[in-house]
């Protein structure tokens, strides 16, 4: 029974799903978009949402609980002076997720993951 699970466990132990997300929420910011499968990018949208939500109010706590995730400075620093004011007015819903159809090597439903323009 999947009773109180949530979440994908991705086939990976909970450090190394931790460890997954930290870098693909980084490549996120950095490149603002990256293709990836469905499944992580479903997994990752909540996780980048929310440390959007805190780069948008921009005080000294929400700075340190988000260094906790984001490790580059230069990524923290995108995320808080670009990324979080672009999205000061819209209240949620900052990534997209686009499916691109299946992975020649596996037939792993790929998808891209992006940041809103706005």
């Amino acid at each position: 029974m999947r009773h109180r699970v949530k979440g994908r466990q991705l086939s990976r132990t909970a450090a190394h799903k931790r460890a997954l997300m930290r870098n693909m929420a980084t490549s996120l910011f950095e490149h603002e978009g990256i293709n990836t499968t469905v499944a992580k990018a479903k997994e990752l949208r909540p996780y980048a949402e929310k440390l959007i939500t805190l780069a948008r109010r921009g005080d000294l706590h929400a700075l340190r609980r988000v260094e906790r995730k984001i490790k580059s400075r230069e990524i923290l620093s995108k995320l808080f002076k670009e990324i979080g004011p672009r999205f000061a007015t819209r209240p949620g819903g900052y990534i997209r997720i686009l499916k691109l159809g299946h992975r020649p090597g596996d037939g792993a439903e790929m998808a891209r993951i992006e940041l809103l323009a706005e």
